[in-house]
Formats: structure tokens, C-alpha cells, sequence
């Protein structure tokens, strides 16, 4: 943000604050400065008139102007092609150094004396503002022939060049930066007032215009318009130099009042030329409709001419051949923009629409139809079109003690509701110890008593407080993020211990290599606009791209083993956001050694099971449901709890391994929460000896283990308290068949197990298996 101290001076009273004073106020408030420039024209340099210009006899592009700089008439040879232009301009007279080191000195020119030199702004040190001469004009002040340049603020000015915070929309206008100053300067805002029109009566609005309402509009409006006449087409000194020292580009007179409104005020301004709004019937009619993604547009004959807060059609703005023209001043909540589709087109105004402009649309239409009666010499119909929403401001009940607490040092509260007054904060419901602070609607930032005293704190200054050794004081407290943050931590903790390092890996992703591996990537409406990089240009469906990628630069630099873990973030194609953890382990299974000879063995599925088990607890396996580039098709299953299926765990496919240049890879990507500590109830342990018996049954190769334990589990065996497979035979004696041995561990809470209870035990698995699966006992 670009402010200058001559432009602040028109919203807040600066003559008593020094240039140094500024800067020190400017970085204690939070607005830091990043640049200061002085713009100071040189001595000698003059208001000139120009009372005569003629064709130098000797060249085709010079002119020979004679011209009253308040001493006398001099005569001046000038090359630039708009003097024939000029009436007032600039004249570097006889002895004046220019900013570059040039000393202006009589000269003669293709035959022609010449006493002083006719001025562009470059030449004074000021922004380019055409390829001629500067021509002055009462924008700047009084014009009288040989009055210094130096003399006049406007124009010999200080810039300060603001580094903004993402939640300061409100300091994006000279109106905001000023608010701020007042509060610190313990001044009041200077008032723009419109000057009194000379004409005894205006034409109402609602005898030219009309406003039609179509839909539900969530943006407040206020339209105004002027009565067709030629509009002047010379934009006035003053903008065009203050525009160009904020670098906005303009072209047309129109553009620039609108832009310098803009920036001056903080309100959303449009112009619009009406004629394209008017009927047969020469009458301007205005339709507010929502479009098929729900974004508010202004119409006219089915033609969109803008979208409220985020583009304005080029056919509809208004230009040097417009002879009328509606002004549209707008407030768009910044957070209905957020759902917006990131495809449709946007103009710079969006930018301001999107941090919060200034919601008060009087100010802005007041301060550009005051410009635009003053320098285009318009007349704008009596009234204002308007459509408001109720802007709810937010209000925080805030309690003193509170206050003190945070910023560390008792306060005034008289102080406190001046500074809040200040700010533009209203102070009601007043307590002894608390008071209820009404937030304007400007601050779309303030949200809790700490925001309060940030403000609060800036405005006195963080150097005024008295330094206190730090003290802390902590609450005990449980909520569900510190339980997630534990799980989370007891999860690291035991991958660490397993020897696996943690990674940390952009949630962007390569989006060529999600689909190479046929993972899921952000829908086309939804994709990132500005990547930080080429190679991380959307947001990622899986971690373990990322990971292989790692393991990668690690294998490159000459890692044998590998054993990564991330926990993250992952995204869906409509940027629906969950957490993963994901596991790789790649290369050697242990270190080489004299035991292995220096020839160790690659990792083999049942060690990467055995420490996924060690890290996550208890788990079972199913057949692999799911679906991409990376899976092994014959080594790779679903990881189950509870019944439910929480990732996968796989050997990396070879094709995936050879494109990497990786080793032998094992992979897992799983639903952290699905590992969290559940709360489990205690129960007591038995004081009797338990007892480990082993069964043996033949089934059909076809039936996976899952259905076996599913058929004992279902005879709710009151002694059976766990069992397992122990080990499974194939052989071609026993055809399709296979024997499965399962232990069982029995124990009873009451006593001592007899053969009898153990039996039963057994013959129940026996005869659920023989029923539902054919089983028979080995």
C-alpha cells in the first residue's frame, strides 16, 4: 500500500507531525514501511505562462514560445509536441540545478536564443505521466506565473511505501492508513463534503433510472447517475500524479477520478456508460440477477455487464466518448467470495473486494461524484438507487481485568474506550470493570478480546509498556484436539522407536504423477492458480508420491535402507480434506554385518506387517479393494479394525520401482483416526490357569481365514478368551483342500478348567466349522 503524506493530509491533519514522526508511527502501529521517498523540486524551477507559441523557423519539431515567469518574458525553444497544448507549465529558469546535476543556461537553439527550459515531470523528479511537457493546472493550488514549484505540498511530497498484514483490507485506501494515524495523533477525520450546486434544482434519480431486483442480492449497492451532456476528457494534475506514484494505470479521465476514489476511500467504485442501460424509451434501467453458479451480476438484455465485487464486461465502462454515465458503489462480504469458481475472470478490484473494502458506500460516491462535478464538470441526478443488507456488527463483551492480563500492564479504561472511539469502535453497556465494544463492520479481522488487545496495544506502542520477566500460567484442561495431538504424538513415538524417521513433505503434489498412478487429483474449477513450483502445482491425494520421492534423494545419496513415516493432510478432488499416515520401508532389512556376512536380505512383507503391528496394535488383513498405480498385484491387502477398512499395505508395484529407482519397497497409507486410544473399560483378571490347545481342521483352499474366525467368534464360547492360526500345510494328497492348525487360549474366571471345559471349548469351534464351512478334524 502507497500513501503520501499530502494525501493523508486531506483525511487527517498532519502539520504538526514531521516526516520522521510518521515513519516512527507507521512501524509501531503494525503498518510497516518499507520505503520512504522525498519528492523535493529544486529551486528556480517556475510556474510559467504561456502567451505565445510558434513553429521554429529552422526545425520541424521545435517551438518557440515566449512565456511570463513572473519576472519577465522570456523566450524558450521547447520539442515537446503537447506544448501547443499548454497554457501554464514549468520552467527550469536561468541558474536552476535539476534534479540530475543540469544546470539550466541560456542557449541557442538551431539559430534561436533560448532563456530557461519548459519542464516533464521526469526532469522535476516526479513519475512519468506522458511523453511531453508537465502542463500545470489549479489542481495542485493557485497558479501565478513565477511562483516556485518547491512552494507548493502537492507536488513536493513524501511517499511512504506500507507493507500490509493479510487481515488489514480496511488500510487498503488512504481513508483507512488516515483512521489509523487519528486514533495515535488523537485527532478527528477531516470530512469530505460536496460543495454546493449552482443549479436550484436536480432531476430525480427514479424519473431516469430504475433498479430491478431479480434475486436474493447479498452485496450492498448504491447507484448514481449523471444528466447526458460531453464529459471533459483531461483528468486533473494532481490524480494523475498521485496515480502514478501508486503506480495505477488509467486512460482516460473517467478511470482516473474512478481509480483515485478507489484507493483514496477504500470503497468498490464502478462507471458504467448508461446509454447502454437505456430502453426505447431513453430510460436506464438496471437488473440485478444471480447467474447459474450464484454469483451476483448487474444485466442489461441478457448481457452480463459486471459481477458485483470481481470483474466489470469492457463493453460497459464508461470512456471519453460516454455522454452519461451510472456510478455503481458496492460491498461484497469477503466471505461469500471464497466459493466462487476460481475460473471466472477477475479484475484488480477483486483483490480489494476479497480483503474487505469499505462497506460505506456514502463515502465513496460522495468523494467521486465531488470529483467529477469539480474537474469534469458534470451534474449528477438528485437521490441514490440503493440496495442494503443488514450488516450485523459484531460486538465483544470486554472485561477489563481480561485486557490488563494479556497486554501485561493496568491501563486507563478512559484510555482504552478513547483509543477503541478512535479506531472507529462503538463503546456501549459501560460497567465499572467491562464494557461491551461494537466492532465496525470495516474490521473483519476482530473476532476475540485478544484481537481487541492487539489494537489496543499498537496504538500505545509495544516500547510504552514496562518489561516483565515472563510468567506463565497453565489451565487443566482436556479437549478433543489435545486427546488428537496425543494419539497423534503416541503414534510418532512408536514409529521412531521402530527405526522409522519422520517426514515432512509439501501437501502439494505433482499432478503429472497422480495421474500416472491413477490417484485422484483437484477438480478443474479447483486447481491451484499460482504454484510455488512446476512440480508442485496441485494439492495432493496421497502421501506416498511424496514419500517415494524422498526415498529417492535418499537411496541417491547412498542410503541402503530407508524407513520413512508421514502423517499429513490429503485432498479430495473437491479439496475435501482428511489425515493419513503413511508408511514406506525400502531396501535392506538390517545393516550389513559380519552376522550377514555384508550380504543382507531385502525386506520381506511379514517384517514390514510385524512392525506396522508393533507401531499401530492390532489389526487384521483382507483382500486389497483398493485401486492405483503403486499396489502390488499379489502382495497387498486391506488393513481392517474393527470391522472397518482403514488403507492398504502393499509391496510396491515393479513397474512403480523401476520408474523410482528404488530397491524392493513396501508401502502403507492408512486413516490415522482409525489408530487413536479408545477408552476401554478395565476388567478383572482371572486367578486361574489358562490352558493353550491346539486344533487342527481340513477346509477348502477357497476360504480365507476371516470366515473362520467370523464362525468361532459367533459361538460366544464364555471360556474361549483368544485364538490364532498357527500354521497351515498344503499338500497334493490333500487336493483342493489344506490343513489349518488354530490354538485356542482357554481360562475360566470361576476355576479350575477341567478336560471337560476344555473340550467343549474345542468341539464347539469344531462343530460351527463342520456346520457352516464342511471343516473336518484332521
Amino acid at each position: 500500500m502507497i500513501v503520501t503524506r499530502s494525501w493523508l493530509n486531506e483525511f487527517v491533519s498532519l502539520k504538526e507531525t514531521t516526516d520522521e514522526r510518521l515513519f516512527e508511527i507507521f512501524n509501531s502501529i503494525g503498518l510497516e514501511v518499507d520505503r520512504v521517498e522525498k519528492i523535493s523540486i529544486p529551486a528556480k524551477i517556475v510556474v510559467g505562462k504561456i502567451l505565445s507559441c510558434e513553429k521554429h523557423p529552422n526545425a520541424d519539431k521545435l517551438n518557440v514560445c515566449t512565456v511570463d515567469v513572473g519576472s519577465g518574458v522570456r523566450q524558450i525553444v521547447c520539442g515537446a509536441a503537447n506544448v501547443v497544448d499548454a497554457l501554464f507549465v514549468a520552467v527550469a529558469t536561468i541558474g536552476a540545478i535539476m534534479p540530475d546535476g543540469l544546470e539550466i543556461k541560456p542557449a541557442s537553439l538551431r539559430g534561436v536564443d533560448s532563456e530557461g527550459m519548459i519542464c516533464s515531470s521526469t526532469e522535476l523528479g516526479l513519475p512519468k505521466l506522458n511523453d511531453g511537457i508537465m502542463i500545470l493546472d489549479d489542481s495542485i493550488g493557485i497558479l501565478e506565473p513565477g511562483k516556485e514549484l518547491r512552494e507548493y505540498d502537492t507536488l513536493n511530497d513524501t511517499i511512504f511505501e506500507i507493507e500490509l498484514t493479510p487481515n488489514r483490507g480496511d488500510c487498503l485506501s488512504i481513508l483507512g492508513v488516515a483512521r489509523d494515524l487519528s486514533a495515535v495523533l488523537e485527532t478527528s477525520l477531516i470530512e469530505s463534503k460536496p460543495s454546493k450546486s449552482t443549479k436550484k434544482q436536480k432531476i430525480g434519480i427514479s424519473r431516469d433510472a430504475t433498479l430491478h431486483i431479480n434475486s436474493d442480492v447479498n452485496a450492498n449497492l448504491d447507484y448514481v447517475a449523471t444528466s447526458s451532456k460531453d464529459i471533459l476528457c483531461f483528468a486533473p494534475l494532481l490524480i494523475l500524479i498521485r496515480l502514478a506514484i501508486v503506480n495505477k494505470q488509467t486512460s482516460t479521465a473517467i478511470s482516473a477520478i474512478t481509480t483515485y476514489s478507489i484507493h483514496s476511500t477504500g470503497v468498490i467504485l464502478r462507471c458504467y456508460n448508461s446509454e447502454l442501460f437505456k430502453d426505447e424509451n431513453n430510460h436506464i434501467n438496471i437488473n440485478l440477477t444471480k447467474n447459474s453458479e450464484g454469483v451476483m451480476c448487474v444485466t442489461h438484455n441478457n448481457d452480463i455487464a459486471s459481477m458485483i465485487g470481481i470483474n466489470q464486461s469492457t463493453q460497459f465502462i464508461a470512456d471519453k466518448n460516454s455522454k452519461s454515465l451510472i456510478i455503481e458503489a458496492s460491498y461484497t462480504n469477503p466471505n461469500n467470495l471464497h466459493e466462487i469458481d476460481i475460473s471466472i475472470q477477475k479484475d484488480d478490484l477483486y483483490y480489494i473486494t476479497s480483503r474487505g473494502s469499505n462497506p460505506n458506500l456514502e463515502i465513496g460516491l460522495t468523494y467521486i461524484t465531488m470529483l467529477m462535478e469539480k474537474y469534469l464538470q458534470l451534474e449528477f441526478n438528485d437521490g441514490v438507487l440503493s440496495h442494503k443488507l443488514d450488516i450485523h456488527s459484531k460486538s465483544l463483551v470486554i472485561d477489563l481485568d481480561d485486557i490488563h492480563s494479556i497486554i501485561g500492564q493496568s491501563l486507563d479504561k478512559s484510555k482504552i474506550n478513547h483509543i477503541l472511539k478512535g479506531l472507529g469502535f462503538t463503546i456501549s453497556a459501560t460497567k465499572e470493570n467491562s464494557f461491551v465494544a461494537i466492532i465496525p463492520s470495516y474490521r473483519h479481522d476482530i473476532e476475540n478480546i485478544q484481537d481487541i488487545a492487539e489494537e489496543i496495544l499498537r496504538i500505545i506502542g509495544i516500547d510504552k509498556i514496562d518489561a516483565k520477566p515472563l510468567f506463565f500460567t497453565e489451565t487443566v484442561h482436556t479437549s478433543s484436539a489435545i486427546i488428537e495431538f496425543r494419539n497423534k504424538n503416541n503414534i510418532r513415538h512408536r514409529s521412531t522407536a521402530h527405526g522409522f524417521d519422520e517426514a515432512l513433505t509439501y501437501v502439494f503434489s505433482d499432478k503429472q504423477l497422480l495421474e500416472k498412478y491413477n490417484f485422484d487429483t483437484l477438480h478443474e474449477k479447483l486447481s491451484l492458480l499460482n504454484p510455488i513450483v512446476n512440480e508442485l502445482n496441485t494439492l495432493r491425494s496421497t502421501i506416498l508420491i511424496n514419500l517415494l520421492l524422498a526415498t529417492k534423494n535418499n537411496i541417491n545419496y547412498g542410503k541402503k535402507s530407508v524407513k520413512l513415516f508421514e502423517i499429513g493432510s490429503v485432498f479430495s478432488p473437491m479439496r475435501a480434506e482428511s489425515e493419513k499416515i503413511a508408511f514406506i520401508w525400502s531396501g535392506q532389512s538390517q545393516a550389513e554385518s559380519i552376522i550377514n556376512e555384508g550380504k543382507p536380505t531385502d525386506i520381506q512383507f511379514a517384517s514390514f506387517l510385524e512392525k506396522l503391528h508393533g507401531i499401530l496394535g492390532a489389526f487384521e488383513l483382507l483382500p486389497c479393494s483398493h485401486i492405483n498405480g503403486l499396489i502390488h498385484p499379489y502382495q497387498s491387502a486391506d488393513i481392517v479394525v474393527n470391522g472397518k477398512s482403514c488403507g492398504y499395505i502393499s509391496k510396491l508395484h515393479p513397474t512403480a520401482q523401476d520408474e523410482f529407482g528404488i530397491n524392493t519397497t513396501f508401502i502403507a497409507e492408512l486413516n490415522i483416526e482409525q489408530f487413536y486410544s479408545k477408552h476401554i473399560n478395565a476388567e478383572p483378571t482371572s486367578n486361574f490357569q489358562g490352558v493353550y490347545k491346539d486344533l487342527s481342521i481340513v477346509v477348502d483352499k477357497s476360504i480365507p481365514y476371516s470366515s473362520i474366525k467370523s464362525y468361532i467368534s459367533k459361538e460366544e464360547l464364555p471360556l474361549l478368551r483368544s485364538f490364532y492360526p498357527v500354521d497351515i500345510y498344503q499338500d497334493s494328497s490333500l487336493g483342493d483342500k489344506q490343513s489349518l492348525t488354530i490354538r485356542f487360549f482357554i481360562q475360566s474366571s470361576e476355576n479350575t478348567l477341567t478336560e471337560e471345559d476344555i473340550n467343549n471349548v474345542t468341539n464347539g469351534a469344531l462343530d460351527a466349522l463342520e456346520k457352516h464351512l464342511g471343516a473336518t478334524l484332521r
